[in-house]
């Protein structure tokens, strides 16, 4: 059995009492904390039957690894991740769902990958993928930035993206990545069909694999001084196109 862990921050922990009640051990929070946003807090944890204790800012400080807890954090057990990639595009060609997935290559900071989570959920993205090897984990840090969505948004992360990305075109998902060289821009691009967008780190971008196993490679338009985005920017960006094609 997988051992508690801890999440922190009003939208993480109150989006894990909305979805899951019964995996929360319990909440700390701290008491001389009285403004509104912490009564209702209290009063949705008491609603789900939470263990409530209270703490003072330095224990909380000290379970979350981080002064930035909001004056909230729980103990959790981990929840069994539903499915694998292959069971959840397998469910989504079931349903007749055309794929919308994120893949990140090199996303190695924690505050980068919450980001990316929780504009992947906005823009309802079905997946996030990522290699093992050369990419940020999910843990307590993530869960603060993403607001609830490392709650709610599957994060695959594979062995081989390369191999992972060929398996996605075998299934007529189309690989679309970003490059600041790349001949077209995104908004040239047909992304009305089953579909994974995939991004680099901000500096180094995609590894050469990576980019050489991509369908089609496209640049985000840059008008000012700067000369690229950070990746969750980018992420919601690309993502959001694909969004706004599709309503269209």
């Amino acid at each position: 059995m997988s051992s508690p862990k801890v999440i922190f921050g009003f939208h993480a922990v109150g989006v894990r009492i909305k979805t899951a009640p019964k995996s929360v051990i319990e909440v700390l929070f701290d008491a001389s904390r009285r403004d509104a946003r912490m009564r209702q807090f209290i009063a949705r944890a008491q609603e789900a039957g939470v263990r409530l204790i209270e703490a003072d800012g330095l224990r909380l400080a000290k379970l979350a690894g981080s002064h930035g807890h909001q004056g909230v954090a729980a103990r959790v057990e981990p929840i069994a991740q539903t499915h694998s990639l292959d069971e959840l595009l397998e469910d989504l060609e079931a349903s007749g769902t055309m794929p919308l997935l994120l893949v990140l290559d090199g996303v190695t900071d924690p505050h980068n990958l919450g980001a990316c989570l929780r504009v992947a959920d906005g823009a309802g993205a079905h997946a996030v993928i990522a290699p093992k090897d050369h990419a940020a984990g999910i843990n307590a840090t993530v869960a603060k930035v993403a607001s609830g969505a490392a709650e709610t948004m599957p994060y695959f992360m594979v062995t081989n993206l390369a191999r992972t990305l060929n398996e996605l075109k075998e299934r007529n998902i189309w690989c679309v990545g970003t490059s600041d060289d790349a001949p077209g821009t995104l908004y040239q691009c047909d992304l009305k069909r089953p579909l994974a967008l995939v991004l680099g780190a901000e500096g180094e971008g995609m590894r050469q694999l990576t980019r050489k196993t991509c369908d089609e490679l496209v640049s985000i338009p840059m008008a000012g001084a700067v000369e690229s985005l950070n990746v969750s920017v980018a992420s919601g960006v690309c993502l959001y196109e694909a969004m706004r094609q599709r309503i269209a």
